[in-house]
């Protein structure tokens, strides 16, 4: 899928599985790492044959110089790629000019194209597809009058799957965007009202957060409470029963959510699509339903490959923290994973070295397991405070309920019988300490009212 096909079915269009590419880049200054945009290239699908990089100021007219063109016209051919991916943003104009050089049929697909592509591949519900959808919409809206502009003169019929082009294109983008943030919104308002239901039920809500590819997959596996999810699967039948855990980059687009296993708390994991740099602000708007996950949490679990060198680890983690800054109302606990890579002395090193964006960061292996069991206990530390309670209560059948309740809802530390009282000694969130001392008062209310 490309972002070229404006309110087109989710699975029009050309993909990248089975596809040569050749990857390119151009760098203002040092020298250009095309390690991403071949991981990138790798989950759409495409065979990476051929790379091309070029430090210098853009051009105008080719992004490259035309000689790097030309050299890459000449790779192309060599290598008989179908596509060329660009790690670039590149303009309407650009990329017609640089497809004007290459053979006919070889598709030209910026770093965002390219994006929007895999999130398309792995659009598996409708709240996924529709954020795909306005992604694309608002990736073309910008190009709209560019490439009318191209049609017009016929430069090239059909540009980058265009079609006929008239002046209704932009109206009709504008009003399928604004139809499709429509139905999000009645999505995001039932997912907040499903929110507040797990927090009514007692739950605490942890989201895992990070760069693509850092293993919150994997970690969340490892945090998991298997047996818990069919045990609350009527309470809560959206809960997924699956986190795939794959070396690719983008493979968790949608949100998985599973109960964790903690010592007292009773807290609800959501794994989401993980950060990349340099996106765009309009492609996180996009997103912004599945990263809302993120934001309404209780607490977030930001999780860095801490095998990666120093200067990427602070790159991603400054990129994680920009996405979050703006619209996160949690504390956030840094994550170091993959410690199991690491040589002796390596773990100090790093925590020392970025305790500017990761203060007290939390080393993990989530493949071994290694400080898994230290994550749940700063977990449990880090989560809102709980409220102590105790209540005393005659033993009826309505108090046996409550207590059955107050278990279910929080930590209860003792319970004890005496004569016909029940003393319950528990904590809990202040919301379910006041609702158990309103059904305690009316309990221990209803002999003396039905005395009179």
């Amino acid at each position: 899928m490309t972002g070229d096909a404006a309110g087109a079915d989710a699975d029009a269009g050309p993909t990248g599985e089975g596809r040569r590419a050749v990857v390119a880049k151009r760098v203002d200054a040092g020298e250009a790492d095309l390690s991403e945009i071949g991981q990138l290239a790798a989950a759409a699908g495409y065979d990476v044959v051929g790379e091309l990089t070029q430090t210098r100021t853009e051009d105008a007219a080719f992004m490259f110089g035309e000689g790097k063109v030309a050299e890459l016209r000449d790779l192309v051919r060599r290598t008989d790629a179908e596509a060329v991916i660009i790690d670039n943003d590149v303009g309407p104009y650009q990329t017609f000019n640089i497809g004007g050089r290459l053979a006919e049929g070889v598709e030209v697909v910026d770093r965002f194209t390219l994006i929007l592509e895999i999130f398309g591949q792995r659009a598996n519900t409708r709240k996924a597809q529709l954020q795909v959808e306005l992604a694309e919409l608002r990736y073309e809206l910008p190009r709209a009058e560019a490439k009318a502009s191209l049609a017009k003169r016929d430069e090239r019929p059909g540009f980058m799957g265009l079609g006929e082009y008239d002046e209704s294109v932009e109206r009709d983008i504008k009003r399928q965007i604004s139809e499709i943030r429509d139905e999000l919104e009645s999505i995001a308002a039932k997912e907040e009202a499903r929110r507040e239901q797990r927090r009514d039920s007692g739950f605490d809500l942890v989201a895992l957060a990070g760069y693509t590819n850092a293993g919150k997959s994997t970690l969340m596996r490892r945090l998991a409470a298997e047996i818990d999810v069919d045990e609350n699967a009527e309470r809560h039948p959206d809960l997924d029963t699956t986190a795939e855990s794959q070396d690719m980059l983008f493979t968790t687009l949608g949100t998985t959510t599973r109960r964790a296993e903690m010592e007292k708390r009773d807290v609800l994991l959501t794994d989401t699509v993980g950060f990349i740099s340099d996106l765009p602000h309009w492609l996180v708007e996009s997103f912004e339903s599945t990263l809302d996950s993120v934001y309404r949490a209780d607490l977030v679990l930001l999780v860095v490959d801490a095998s990666e060198p120093v200067e990427a680890m602070r790159e991603k983690l400054v990129t994680s923290h920009d996405t979050l800054y703006e619209r996160n109302e949690a504390p956030v606990v840094t994550v170091f994973n993959k410690i199991d890579r690491l040589e002796p002395g390596e773990l100090a090193d790093k925590r020392a070295a970025l305790s500017g964006v990761a203060p007290d960061p939390i080393g993990v292996s989530a493949k071994t397991g290694a400080g898994v069991a230290e994550l749940r206990d700063r977990v449990e530390d880090e989560l809102p405070e709980w409220e102590r309670e105790r209540l005393v209560l005659p033993v009826t059948d309505d108090a046996m309920s409550l207590v059955s309740w107050v278990h279910d809802h929080g930590h209860v530390d003792e319970e004890t019988y005496a004569g016909d009282q029940v003393t319950v000694d528990f904590e809990a969130k202040p919301s379910i300490v006041a609702r158990a001392r309103a059904k305690a008062a009316d309990i221990t209310a209803r002999p003396a009212e039905e005395s009179v």
